[in-house]
């Protein structure tokens, strides 16, 4: 079997739909659908993007939320994705999420979106969102046994090879055990 060459892309999957939550000057909520995310320490979120309304937002209340986009969100977290605050003030209240302030930061918490990292802005450097995750939240409706459950929670994943989303949760292994089965 061959291999197909596809050149220098970003594809690497799968890339979670994190939906990025702030407040601008007035206090209305913002939030953007971002895929180039990732945690990159165990109390810091590492996201790509370039310069958007929510990243204005950002430098001045120095704090933000992180949202996991699940099934049942699609279409208003795609719409977030697609639309600009800068054109549509309003498209929180447009796409249907409704916001609630964080107690631990500046920043919005979206009621039907059951996961969330409430974050302090840490840096902004070549188009790289680094934040503080000072705490997660989940609804209870996706706990199972004191831990978030990825059944219940049904995340999305963007597929960069065909602009789809994609549901995640099949268990397929137990991470640090099945390896062993090699030994």
């Amino acid at each position: 079997m061959g291999k197909v060459d596809f050149g220098a892309k970003p594809i690497m999957v799968p890339q979670p739909v994190l939906i990025v939550g702030t407040y601008d000057e007035n206090g209305n909520p913002d939030a953007m659908n971002a895929a180039w995310g990732i945690t990159t320490d165990y109390n810091e979120i590492s996201i790509s993007m370039s310069s958007h309304k929510t990243t204005d937002n950002i430098a001045k209340t120095g704090a933000f939320t992180v949202s996991m986009g699940t099934v049942d969100t699609v279409i208003p977290c795609d719409y977030v994705g697609i639309e600009s605050a800068h054109k549509v003030p309003n498209k929180v209240e447009k796409s249907g999420l409704h916001a609630v302030k964080s107690s631990r930061v500046n920043a919005p918490i979206f009621e039907e979106l059951p996961m969330v990292l409430e974050c302090k802005f840490k840096s902004f450097d070549n188009g790289i969102l680094v934040g503080e995750i000072v705490n997660v939240m989940a609804d209870e409706s996706v706990v199972t046994n004191g831990a978030i459950d990825i059944k219940k929670l049904k995340p999305i994943a963007y597929n960069p090879c065909d602009h789809t989303y994609v549901s995640l949760g099949e268990v397929v292994g137990k991470a640090f055990s099945d390896g062993n089965k090699i030994k």
